[in-house]
C-alpha cells in the first residue's frame, strides 16, 4: 500500500515536478504509472460558498441543493460552492446531471463536499476503518461526476484516545481511502471539527506520516477560544491545505491578519465563506475582497 501511494507524495512532488506556468498543471509524468488525472493547481485566490453557512435556510424549506448554484450566484454574487453530503436529495444519476446544469447555467464552479455521518477518519477498530473508506468512496465518485476536486473528511478519533495510536489508525484509514481517491483526481482532506483533529502538532504528523500529494488539511477558522488558538492551527496547517473554511473574525483587525497570513504563506485558492447567515457572508465576501484585492 505504502509503496502505491509514495509516487504521489509532496516530497516526490516537489523532488520531481514542476508547475507548468499560467495553466499551472502537474507534470503528467508524475502521474505516469496510473490512471490518475493530473489536477489543476490554483494561480489565484476566489471566494466560495460554504452550505453549512445557510443550512438554517434549507432546513426551513426555503431551498433546496438544486437551487444552491443560484443562491451563489444570483444573492451573493459567488463562483464557487462547496456541499455538505447530509443535503443532497437522493443523488441519482438525473439529480446530479441537474446540478451539473444548474451550476453551468449559473456560471458557478462545484468546489468540493463536505462529508459528515459517513464514519471517522480515525476509528478504533479495523473493520470501522474499512466502513470508513467504503462509507466515502461513493462521496469521492460523486465529487468526481460533479468536477469538485476534493471532499472534506472528519477524523475525531474516541474519546482520550492515546495519540500515536491515533496516528496508526488514521494513517491506515487514509492511506486507505487515497488509494480510491488518486485514480479520480479527488483530493481528501481533513477539517477541524474536534477530537485529534484539533490539534495541529498531532494533524502535521499524520500529514507527515501519509505524505500524499492527494491528502491535506481544511482549516476551519473556528473563533478564538481558550483551548483553541485559531490563528497558530492555521500556520500549522497552511503547507497543507486544501482549502479554507473562512469565517469573520472577532475584529476585522484580526481577520486580516489570518487573510494575510494565507497570501504570505503560498497559499492561492478557494476561501470558502462559512460564516453563518447572509449578513456574515456578505460581510465576509466584503473583507476577502479588501484584503486579497479581488
Amino acid at each position: 500500500m505504502k509503496k502505491m501511494q509514495k509516487q504521489y507524495s509532496r516530497r516526490s512532488f516537489v523532488e520531481k515536478t514542476v508547475l507548468l506556468g499560467a495553466a499551472g498543471l502537474a507534470a503528467p509524468g508524475l502521474l505516469s504509472q496510473s490512471k490518475a488525472i493530473p489536477t489543476r493547481h490554483m494561480t489565484k485566490d476566489d471566494i466560495s460558498l460554504a452550505q453549512w453557512a445557510l443550512v438554517q435556510e434549507i432546513r426551513d424549506g426555503k431551498w433546496k441543493n438544486l437551487d444552491f448554484p443560484r443562491i451563489a450566484r444570483e444573492d451573493f454574487g459567488l463562483n464557487g460552492i462547496e456541499f455538505v453530503n447530509t443535503l443532497f436529495e437522493v443523488p441519482t444519476v438525473s439529480y446530479l446531471n441537474q446540478l451539473k446544469k444548474n451550476a453551468d447555467t449559473h456560471g458557478v464552479k462545484m468546489v468540493l463536499i463536505m462529508v459528515d455521518s459517513e464514519g471517522d477518519g480515525c476509528e478504533p477498530t479495523s473493520g470501522l476503518r474499512k466502513q470508513f473508506v467504503i462509507n466515502h468512496k461513493k462521496w469521492i465518485d460523486i465529487a468526481h461526476y460533479l468536477g469538485c476536486h476534493a471532499i472534506r473528511t472528519n477524523c475525531r478519533g474516541p474519546q482520550d484516545v492515546n495519540k500515536d495510536e491515533a496516528l496508526k489508525w488514521a494513517a491506515e484509514s487514509y492511506n486507505m481511502l487515497l488509494e480510491y481517491a488518486v485514480p479520480a483526481g479527488i483530493s481528501v482532506c481533513i477539517e477541524n471539527h474536534g477530537g485529534v483533529s484539533n490539534d495541529a502538532d498531532w494533524m502535521v504528523a499524520l500529514l507527515k506520516e501519509v505524505d500524499n500529494l492527494y491528502f491535506g488539511s481544511y482549516p476551519d477558522w473556528r473563533t478564538p477560544a481558550q483551548d483553541f488558538d485559531n490563528v497558530e492551527y492555521l500556520e500549522k496547517m497552511l503547507p497543507w491545505a486544501v482549502g479554507l473554511s473562512y469565517r469573520n473574525q472577532p475584529t476585522e483587525e484580526l481577520t486580516a491578519k489570518m487573510i494575510k497570513m494565507c497570501h504570505d504563506g503560498g497559499y492561492r485558492g478557494w476561501y470558502g465563506i462559512e460564516s453563518s447567515g447572509r449578513e456574515a457572508i456578505l460581510t465576509g465576501k466584503t473583507l476577502l475582497k479588501k484584503y486579497l484585492a479581488i
